[in-house]
């Protein structure tokens, strides 16, 4: 257990905080990905077909290309491009795009097409009438959506919900190829410093594994809680 020492005689603590930089990069890129999921929710739900047909595009696309080529496309691709915008300016050197920011908004993007189709899935499954009683006693469009439709699509969404974040948390591990230290960049450096890949891709594993199984207990918990009463 020396190599998981904390301090300058292990990696225990640039796990830990590899770690942390996982969970806040798939936090951040689960915020952006329901905030486009409520814009393109409300595309795919419109009676208006250009609505309809951008939103059908965005999670097909998100959803059918791969996740890599995604992170690639806006961390390198992205610098490209503002390099391309700053030398109209007159600026010539290299810009970098911060990794945190590109590796959560790629990621975030991807959950996003997913979390669209939950939410929408859901909505469907919720008893028409309902829609219909609330319009005749004279509710607002955005009243009966906040007081009533959205609590029950929470408790129908969840279960995807919980896929959906499983999936962002490991994807998290694709960002490395950024050089943001997370768990999967931390037992990379780790590994080839010690030459003892087989102990810390396993170690990742376990780490990974246990984010997994806390993410369960959390969310079997807010299913239960939104739940009461059926």
């Amino acid at each position: 257990m020396g190599l998981l020492a904390y301090g300058d005689t292990g990696w225990g603590d640039e796990l830990f905080f590899a770690t942390l930089m996982t969970l806040a990069v798939a936090s951040v890129a689960m915020l952006i990905g329901f905030i486009l999921a409520a814009i393109f929710t409300s595309c795919k739900l419109s009676k208006i077909r250009t609505l309809n047909l951008i939103g059908s595009f965005y999670t097909t696309v998100f959803r059918g290309v791969p996740e890599l080529l995604v992170i690639y496309l806006f961390f390198f691709g992205g610098s490209g491009a503002i390099m391309f915008v700053a030398k109209i300016f007159g600026y010539s050197g290299y810009i970098e795009i911060n990794a945190f920011l590109t590796g959560a908004f790629s990621i975030g993007i991807i959950s996003g097409a997913y979390s669209t189709e939950v939410f929408r899935g859901a909505i469907r499954s919720i008893d028409k009438g309902q829609f219909e009683a609330a319009r005749v006693l004279g509710f607002k469009k955005k009243f009966y959506y906040y007081k009533i439709i959205i609590p029950q699509m929470l408790r129908l969404a969840l279960p995807n919900i919980s896929n959906v974040w499983q999936i962002t948390l490991k994807d998290t591990a694709l960002i490395s190829v950024t050089g943001l230290v997370e768990i999967m960049r931390q037992s990379y450096i780790a590994a080839g410093s010690t030459r003892d890949p087989l102990f810390f891709y396993s170690f990742a594993a376990v780490l990974y594994l246990f984010l997994t199984f806390l993410s369960i207990k959390i969310f079997n918990k807010l299913e239960k809680h939104y739940s009461k009463g059926y």
